[in-house]
């Protein structure tokens, strides 16, 4: 069998192969396709960098603020160690249910759970015994000093304690299978970079849980910028590469929203 080359004439008289040219032709197409796709990415890239510089704006702050604001709501000044009891306060059983927030996080025992902003631990002690580690993340020493206290006095010894960056969480990665953050997330001074790297600290299936005061209850006597709305939760979440799972509507007075990687 023979096969019979074509050739056709270019313009500065060099004379080429149909099928040689063919190829060259196909391998110009794909690099000019992957140079288009390097183009976009390169573009959606500095797009996204430029509204995240522009996300963080200041101004005059509040009497609870800091005068930092993130998509047009202020940050909330960080409660000190000062306010203990009120986080161990006896009233908090009634008023806010805590009990049906560990209820919900489904915890089994092979768990990993991040308690982001643990304070005092009251959280951790409750989590503590239903899991096979848990992280208590706090930026206060003085808060980890009285959560240790709680933990030895309750004879708990599967939490580590974890000194909280302003940018970092400072978990191993992709080691947490359930992030747990109450009435933290309005206090974040940094809440992108924080959000960012919680997704990475994740594992693939991790769960993002936020209980946070209900900003949509006027009638609800907390500070302003300690509430929040579903839809402001879910807006700065999902920036950070979150996707809303559920809200369960079963606390007296707070959100309880799922967020899933």
């Amino acid at each position: 069998m023979v096969t019979i080359l074509r050739f056709f004439k270019k313009n500065d008289g060099v004379t080429v192969p149909m099928k040689e040219a063919h190829r060259t032709s196909l391998l110009v197409l794909k690099l000019q396709k992957v140079l288009n796709q390097m183009k976009l990415l390169y573009f959606i890239v500095l797009f996204q960098s430029l509204i995240f510089n522009q996300t963080y704006k200041f101004g005059e702050p509040s009497i609870d603020g800091i005068g930092k604001f993130y998509f047009q709501r202020e940050i909330s000044k960080v409660m000190g160690h000062q306010g203990i009891n009120w986080l161990e306060r006896n009233s908090r059983e009634s008023a806010e249910d805590p009990n049906k927030v560990v209820n919900n996080l489904d915890v089994v025992l092979t768990d990993v759970v991040a308690d982001f902003g643990s304070g005092s631990g009251y959280f951790t002690r409750k989590i503590a015994p239903l899991c096979s580690l848990v992280y208590a993340v706090d930026i206060q020493e003085e808060m980890h000093a009285v959560n240790k206290s709680l933990l030895l006095k309750n004879n708990i010894d599967n939490v580590e304690l974890i000194i909280g960056g302003h940018k970092t969480t400072n978990l191993p990665l992709g080691k947490i299978d359930i992030l747990l953050m109450v009435d933290v997330y309005h206090e974040l001074e940094f809440p992108y970079e924080i959000m960012t790297d919680i997704y990475s600290k994740l594992k693939t299936r991790g769960r993002l849980v936020l209980v946070e005061y209900r900003e949509e209850d006027e009638e609800l006597m907390i500070k302003p910028l300690h509430k929040m709305s579903e839809q402001q939760i879910t807006l700065e979440i999902e920036i950070a590469g979150f996707s809303l799972e559920k809200n369960l509507d079963i606390l007296p007075t707070q959100h309880m929203l799922f967020f899933k990687k």
